[in-house]
């Protein structure tokens, strides 16, 4: 939080590189630090949180990112073969990464 509170012009460069190390965190950790930024309300901290993880999870397969997300569906294996073949658009010349990290 300091290098941000004394955020000037000179060293807002400094500042993304920090912030680009200070994210090589695991999935859990940057969880726990939404829910600090969260209870603290500190909102920049939740926007970098927030978009560390959107850049992590695209290009992720829905089965990779219903684990990192812990989601669990409600749809039977039948139900959500149906609704991906009804929206065939949205997985078609994407090639997924199936990792958690």
């Amino acid at each position: 939080m300091k290098k941000h509170v004394e955020k000037t012009d000179l060293n807002e460069e400094e500042i993304k590189d920090y912030d680009k190390e200070f994210m090589k965190v695991s999935f859990n950790d940057i969880f726990e630090l939404v829910l600090a930024a969260n209870y603290l309300h500190i909102s920049s901290l939740m926007d970098l949180l927030c978009q560390s993880i959107a850049d992590r999870i695209k290009n992720k397969s829905v089965k990779a990112i219903k684990k990192i997300l812990d989601i669990t569906s409600g749809y039977t294996p039948e139900e959500e073969a149906e609704v991906r073949d009804e929206h065939k658009w949205a997985h078609e010349g994407v090639e997924f990464d199936e990792s958690l990290d």
